[in-house]
């Protein structure tokens, strides 16, 4: 979390620092990434159950029970990782057109960094006032802020490559976040009633 402040307010020598340290995946999975987003997941669930979520075209609150909020903050801790992996293989792909040579390890990191200041800002996805595309705006436009250090530093690409792998990198990951936004607020604004009944399904089944 402190890692995702530093990215807004210092990217220069946050990522250079984050370059220096050459964490291995696995390493920022564990240490970093994974944590992260177990902390988003746990304040978004304590807000569906607590504060819920206004649904249908005549409003309603509707608050979720611990085992359906379970559910559905597993499914979106599940899509946070599609996206991170997805993102990186895509931006490693356009990185091979503009000739470069770039690892996954390198898109991946950063990419994982990257949009840590977005999984940040979807803390206040919790409350039920805020409204979800509020966060997310603010959020991938600091990701994006960040990344444009981020990508030349961690996948170092030729000087003249660099905005155009940058700018590239920055509308796959607009595209892939907006698109799990839409999925996930269109669900809890109860947008997918088929959806709904297989999580309330599944939330009967847990212990809890």
């Amino acid at each position: 979390m402190i890692k995702a402040l530093l990215l807004i307010f210092e990217p220069v020598a946050t990522w250079e620092g984050i370059h220096r340290a050459s964490r291995s995946m696995v390493s920022i999975l564990a240490v970093y990434l994974l944590p992260l987003l177990l902390l988003v997941a746990v304040c978004e669930g304590y807000g569906l159950v607590h504060w819920g979520k206004w649904q249908g075209e005549i409003l309603r609150l509707k608050k979720f029970s611990v085992s359906e909020a379970a559910v559905i903050e597993t499914a979106q801790f599940l899509l946070s990782l599609i996206v991170i992996f997805t993102g990186a293989s895509i931006i490693k792909s356009i990185g091979e057109t503009f000739r470069g040579r770039h690892t996954y390890a390198q898109a991946f990191t950063a990419v994982a960094y990257g949009l840590s200041p977005l999984f940040l800002f979807r803390l206040l996805d919790a409350s039920s006032g805020i409204n979800p595309w509020v966060t997310w705006s603010i959020g991938i436009l600091l990701s994006i802020a960040a990344l444009y250090h981020g990508v030349p530093r961690m996948m170092e690409p030729d000087p003249a490559h660099a905005i155009g792998l940058f700018f590239m990198s920055a509308l796959v990951l607009i595209l892939v976040t907006g698109l799990a936004r839409f999925v996930t607020d269109a669900y809890l604004r109860g947008k997918f009633s088929k959806l709904d009944v297989i999580i309330s399904d599944v939330a009967a089944r847990l212990p809890f």
